[in-house]
């Protein structure tokens, strides 16, 4: 093909012809024309296809489907009817052990290229029994349909504030499906009124839903803009006897102009304000907003890997920076001579402790603080720290404070390979990568959980 002809090809609303040859750490689709990238959402490796570009950049573009000229022999056809539309899955065309595969070689791909490290040493990533209907917690926004008075609850469309109603959803627990179909028609019955995000309007925001996988028990919450609803001690009630496995109804109030789903304060309408969950045979106090892992069966894989590799005798000091409710901390401190938790939170902080104390664990502390502030005014040398930091990865200072307290090992847990390559890095100056556990916490999407275990040269 000619230049100018290229030139003319690569535009808005142009078709071209793509293999795709890779997936992305968003979950798109790669693939390649004239030398350029092409980002497809839907696709597999192997699909050849008709592209229509929709957002044209010099060296690459966003594509969307046109037309499926050959199929890939890892394309299956998704479990959800509505798997096309809606922005909660990315991968439920792939099938399972393909994403297993990709999800693998994105964390070797990062610690190739952003960590500088050569052949990284990861284990094959450890795979769920079943890739649906794992999830524990669902939080769906809600809506109501201007023409009919429709009130619908479910995700947003890729890349849209536009809501995808849903009565069942096969990523989570199959349990909380007949609470999202029926709850939004009680809302409706009641009239209450629902949240436009555009004006600032209305009451309600949000439909929350968790379930202990382990125990049962169930919590239902409602996010409003403000105030109280009409008659919702006298719907919470009816809710509570229709599921007998619901434990809770709660009201939380999120009043500001945000993408945050929780607001700080959270209101017991009947019931309690937490669920119950068995995890590493402890038990654990959950409530509506409380961070926990969404896959409960992979997080004890994790704890269970963790567990094996440091082999604790008894005698160790462990460091729990971003401790949360204290998922991990609490398992390990049982094993370790004294456990320090960190965490920001103080809700996060006042459940860890309580959760200590339904245990009966009484040799770990608890602060309250940013990790940055805290680390560095230890009062004990730790022969481990654990670090479990949010997307972005910690803070430069914590690195420097790690670089000068030395543990003897470090234990990071990351959601983001990127950002945990990135530490890793500046890590490895005194420590070596001895061991990285990739995890599928997330099955058909293209997120990926690792553990990196690393130990002071």
């Amino acid at each position: 093909m000619e230049t100018n002809q290229v030139q003319s090809a690569w535009q808005q609303g142009q078709l071209l012809e793509v293999t795709i040859a890779d997936l992305s750490n968003t979950g798109d689709g790669v693939g390649r024309w004239e030398g350029r990238v092409v980002f497809v959402p839907d696709t597999v490796p192997g699909d050849r296809l008709l592209v229509r570009l929709v957002r044209v950049k010099p060296q690459h573009a966003f594509g969307k489907l046109h037309e499926l000229l050959e199929a890939s022999p890892h394309r299956v056809r998704p479990s959800c009817i509505v798997a096309d539309k809606c922005g909660g899955c990315q991968w439920q065309h792939v099938d399972y052990p393909y994403q297993l595969q990709v999800k693998r070689n994105l964390v070797i791909q990062d610690l190739e290229r952003i960590g500088g490290f050569d052949q990284p040493p990861v284990e094959p990533i450890l795979a769920v029994s079943a890739p649906l209907g794992y999830r524990n917690k669902a939080t769906y926004p809600v809506a109501r349909v201007t023409t009919t008075g429709q009130v619908q609850a479910g995700y947003y469309q890729k890349g849209s504030h536009s809501l995808i109603n849903l009565n069942q959803c096969p990523i989570q627990d199959v349990r909380l499906n007949p609470l999202l179909a029926e709850v939004k028609q009680d809302i409706q019955k009641r009239n209450w009124g629902i949240y436009d995000e555009t004006q600032h309007r209305g009451k309600i925001r949000h439909l929350g839903l968790r379930i202990g996988r382990r125990t049962g028990e169930m919590l239902l919450t409602l996010v409003v803009k403000e105030g109280n609803l009409q008659g919702l001690e006298e719907q919470a009630q009816e809710w509570i006897s229709r599921y007998p496995d619901l434990v809770g109804v709660c009201l939380n109030i999120n009043g500001d102009r945000t993408n945050a789903i929780f607001g700080a304060e959270t209101e017991c309408i009947a019931g309690r304000t937490y669920l119950e969950e068995d995890f590493a045979g402890l038990k654990f106090q959950i409530q509506a907003h409380t961070f926990f892992q969404v896959n409960t069966e992979q997080a004890e894989a994790v704890l269970e890997a963790i567990q094996a590799e440091l082999n604790l005798q008894g005698h160790e000091v462990i460091v729990d920076a971003y401790c949360g409710v204290g998922t991990l901390s609490l398992p390990l401190a049982k094993q370790a001579k004294e456990a320090i938790a960190i965490e920001v939170q103080l809700e996060a902080v006042e459940q860890a402790r309580r959760n200590a104390v339904l245990n009966g664990i009484t040799n770990i502390t608890f602060q309250i603080g940013k990790v940055e502030a805290l680390l560095p005014r230890l009062s004990v040398q730790p022969d481990v720290v654990l670090l479990d930091p949010p997307r972005k990865g910690c803070d430069g200072s914590v690195i420097d404070t790690l670089l000068k307290i030395l543990p003897q090992r470090i234990v990071y847990v990351s959601c983001n390979s990127s950002t945990l390559a990135r530490d890793l890095k500046l890590l490895s100056s005194h420590y070596q990568l001895t061991r990285v556990q990739p995890a599928d916490f997330f099955p058909q999407t293209a997120h990926v959980e690792a553990v990196a275990f690393l130990v002071r040269t």
